[in-house]
């Protein structure tokens, strides 16, 4: 590692999707002002969704101090990278095996899945301009403010409770199908794969009902909850939600995943993890987000863009659970204090760790071990110094700031000023 640098400052992009928040109300326009993205300049009538910080071909990090892009540095200096996350991940050419961003949702995104590594390299195949990358894509978010999301399929007797309370759900399905689901919901021994049928029987018909019969019992469902007037069992918070998602998305099928889907609200801190085929929405806030790395979605509503509900109706897992079961519990890091914690979800191509120093603590800094593998790093709070080679040398670093961190590199983080100093640290280990 000594004849190339270590750490150093990496420029990332941003996007400007219609959901995102508008102009200086956006974090991610925040952080990319802030940090100096050459030729940006915050336009208070546009929309921005999401930064980027990464080696994604779509729009790829550089580095800061050449303006290259950081792929094809890093395919040149692959010890930054480490052998052991080449050999595991295919590396060889640069590109990390995540994806790091943060998110701005003024609008709900579409319902949506990721495709499984399989299904994502068949569909990159036959579809090249749609899924552009043959990977899959299982996801996290870390609020970062209050944050509202629908994450996978509800159990079976809430769906069921709704089917019963919602005639304009009930509605759009077959008789057959919604008594047969009804009976599998009050079964206490149904057969082995019963569930998931009777839950997918559902999903696809509701996803593909005609479009004509959607608007109309939308409109009917509106009406009902604009004029106040709810049925037992229906609950308040999902009202407000189909009233949000029905002012945004007018006779939009998506609408009724109100009531299939898990809804959440995390708080500051809180994280959920999303895998290959399981459905979902983010619906507002903010989050810090990492993935592999990958750009497949498919879509089935509340979208302006290509909806492909037959591969999202056949790509799904039909697991239905609490909600609980995506939230990702914090864990300490290694031996570094609880200044640090951790959030490792099922997958091994990312981590993520967040550093957060008080104003006025008594503790000054953090140090990190050396990993096994590379980490992006953005600061989101406050301004201070990373170091490593034993504090030889440091790296200044504040609001907006994205770095990376070679492999085996030990570094310690140290608050300046006199705001809380918060960074975010994603990263991988081929163990």
């Amino acid at each position: 590692m000594s004849s190339v640098q270590a750490v150093f400052k990496i420029i990332p992009t941003t996007q400007q999707y219609d959901w995102g928040k508008i102009g200086k109300d956006s974090k991610v326009a925040q952080f990319a002002s802030a940090s100096q993205i050459p030729g940006f300049a915050i336009d208070e009538g546009s929309p921005y969704a999401e930064l980027w910080m990464g080696t994604h071909p779509k729009s790829p990090s550089h580095v800061r101090s050449s303006n290259q892009v950081l792929s094809e540095y890093l395919e040149q200096h692959s010890e930054l990278i480490g052998t052991p996350i080449i050999e595991k991940f295919d590396a060889a050419n640069g590109n990390l095996p995540f994806l790091f961003k943060v998110l701005s949702i003024a609008k709900a995104l579409s319902i949506q899945t990721h495709p499984d590594k399989k299904t994502a390299e068949q569909l990159h195949v036959q579809f090249p301009d749609i899924y552009k990358d043959p990977n899959h894509k299982p996801e996290m978010a870390l609020a970062i403010t209050p944050f509202q999301a629908l994450c996978g399929f509800r159990p079976l007797p809430e769906i069921a409770a709704y089917l019963n309370s919602t005639p304009e759900l009930r509605s759009m399905l077959p008789a057959a199908i919604v008594d047969e689901f009804l009976k599998i919901s009050n079964s206490t021994t149904p057969e082995g794969g019963a569930e998931k049928a009777a839950l997918k029987n559902v999903f696809a018909s509701l996803m593909m009902a005609d479009e004509e019969t959607v608007k109309a019992k939308v409109d009917t469902l509106m009406t009902r909850y604009n004029s106040g007037e709810t049925h037992a069992g229906e609950d308040p918070d999902i009202v407000k939600l189909v009233l949000l998602l029905g002012k945004q998305f007018p006779g939009d099928i998506g609408i009724f995943c109100a009531y299939v889907l898990n809804y959440v609200v995390l708080r500051p801190g809180e994280a959920i993890f999303l895998g290959a085929g399981e459905p979902h929405a983010y619906v507002s806030g903010e989050c810090i987000e990492c993935m592999a790395n990958s750009d497949n979605v498919i879509r089935a509503g509340l979208t302006p863009k290509l909806r492909d509900v037959p591969n999202l109706v056949s790509g799904l897992t039909y697991t239905a659970s609490p909600p609980t079961k995506h939230v990702v519990y914090t864990k300490p890091f290694r031996n570094a204090s609880r200044a640090s914690v951790l959030y490792d979800p099922p997958i091994p191509e990312f981590s993520v760790v967040r550093v957060k120093i008080p104003e006025g603590s008594t503790k000054e800094s953090e140090v990190h071990p050396p990993l096994g593998g590379p980490s992006v790093i953005i600061v989101t709070e406050g301004q201070g110094q990373v170091s490593w080679n034993d504090d030889a040398e440091s790296l200044d670093v504040s609001l907006g700031d994205v770095f990376f961190v070679g492999a085996a590199t030990k570094v310690k983080f140290t608050i300046k000023g006199d705001e809380t100093f918060v960074i975010y640290r994603a990263f991988v280990e081929a163990g």
